[in-house]
């Protein structure tokens, strides 16, 4: 047959729509097409003509999963705007609710939308019919990051609690001990997790990525640092627009992410685990060696191992905060507005997320550029599909089907942030 196409009406596991596009021509792929066609939600310009203060609530709305990372670089990028400096124990609870978030969207990930594809399953409801007690430590740990972002945000699903300077109320030391208790099992599920996941079926695939992630100096990032790369890039957020670009794609209507004059690059789990490894936990570092991996790693499918390691960092991250936790005696800290550019990124479980903001004197925003990691791998996830599927040519259309998915997987795509996700269709001349 000299042409085959493959169609997936909606890719399963992620979150969103959209469609690829591979054309195959004498056993060479000619043409990979990941394109998004679902228009645009317009956040940004929802954003013009509000008070800086509503900022953080209206960005939280971009993402069911990982509103706190909406609420955090607007946060951020608002602070840096009128001089605002947040620290102490202020500080701490963000990186406690950080951690939330992280132990809530990696579960969700690891065990409900990618190990089915490494055991061969449709979904997770079919794989809980073979691994049941797996599938509710899943759940379980999931729960246990929701509880933490209920607690210190108000609610699970878009927190109300978050506000530039700080919170509106904050917890006492008595509201978290129970937390506590639930990450100390949490965090012994977490171990479990890295071990079950080092012993999946990995295909044997490396790419020479650009890795990008921020960096602090003495913590593995979640809300501040520099952002740097493998590959020599080491700037201050604020320097964000002088060094990427983002370009349109005829067919996409999302924008692809790349460094100016270099390319594509890749956020999230495998960038930060690559450039941050050494900040890790003890523990969390003891596990990844355990699990098989070196402090380096670019086999985008042991993701699924890299997600493991960083729940269980976030768990130990958050019982340390708890342990050292003392209720500060205001819960923010006092913002004077003036016309100012803020610029902000912190580290979304899928990867950086870049905010900036143009205030008046007032307060009231002028401008708002907002580029989420999903947006920013896009050309990374076509790059992989590039240099993957030459090499399993030789599968089935099924078999092939399945793997191109689980490229996209790999990278575990929120598209409704950017716009949404997956049909595919593969010609074959």
């Amino acid at each position: 047959m000299k042409s085959k196409t493959i169609k997936v009406d909606y890719l399963a596991r992620v979150e969103g729509e959209g469609s690829l596009y591979v054309k195959i021509k004498d056993n060479s792929v000619v043409d990979v097409k990941l394109k998004i066609f679902e228009p645009p939600r317009f956040f940004e310009a929802f954003l013009h003509g509000r008070t800086f203060s509503e900022a953080p609530d209206i960005a939280a709305r971009i993402c069911g999963i990982c509103p706190i990372a909406y609420q955090m670089s607007a946060i951020h990028a608002m602070e840096d705007a009128f001089g605002v400096k947040v620290d102490g124990q202020l500080r701490a609870l963000r990186r406690l609710i950080y951690c939330g978030e992280w132990i809530e969207s990696h579960a969700l990930h690891i065990y409900m939308l990618h190990a089915p594809d490494f055991l061969g399953y449709a979904d997770v409801v079919q794989m809980a019919k073979d691994y049941p007690e797996i599938v509710k430590r899943g759940l379980q740990l999931k729960k246990t990051g929701n509880e933490i972002v209920a607690l210190l945000g108000g609610r699970e699903i878009h927190p109300i609690n978050v506000r530039v300077g700080g919170f509106y109320k904050v917890p006492t030391r008595r509201e978290l001990d129970p937390l506590a208790e639930r990450l100390k099992w949490a965090r012994d599920a977490a171990l479990e997790t890295t071990r079950w996941v080092a012993t999946l079926p990995f295909p044997e695939f490396e790419y020479d990525y650009e890795f990008v992630a921020l960096y602090h100096p003495d913590e593995y990032p979640f809300n501040e640092g520099r952002l740097v790369s493998n590959k020599g890039l080491n700037i201050s957020v604020n320097k964000y627009d002088e060094y990427f670009i983002e370009e349109h794609m005829p067919h996409s209507n999302a924008l692809h992410s790349v460094l100016k004059e270099r390319g594509a690059y890749l956020v999230g789990p495998l960038a930060r685990y690559n450039l941050n490894f050494e900040r890790l936990s003890p523990l969390a570092q003891e596990a990844a060696h355990s699990a098989g991996l070196s402090s380096v790693c670019y086999n985008p499918f042991q993701s699924i191992i890299i997600r493991s390691v960083e729940t269980l960092y976030a768990c130990d991250e958050a019982l340390r905060i708890i342990n050292q936790y003392e209720k500060p005696e205001t819960s923010s800290v006092p913002v004077e507005p003036h016309a100012a550019t803020g610029y902000g990124c912190t580290e979304a479980p899928r990867g950086i997320l870049f905010h900036r903001y143009r205030v008046d004197d007032k307060g009231i925003i002028l401008d708002a550029k907002i580029v989420p990691p999903t947006a920013q791998n896009q050309k990374s996830i076509e790059n992989d599909l590039w240099q993957f599927i030459p090499k399993h040519l030789n599968l089935s259309h099924e078999e092939l089907t399945l793997k191109c998915e689980q490229v996209i997987r790999n990278y575990d795509p929120c598209i409704s942030c950017a716009t949404h996700f997956l049909k595919l269709k593969i010609d074959r001349e």
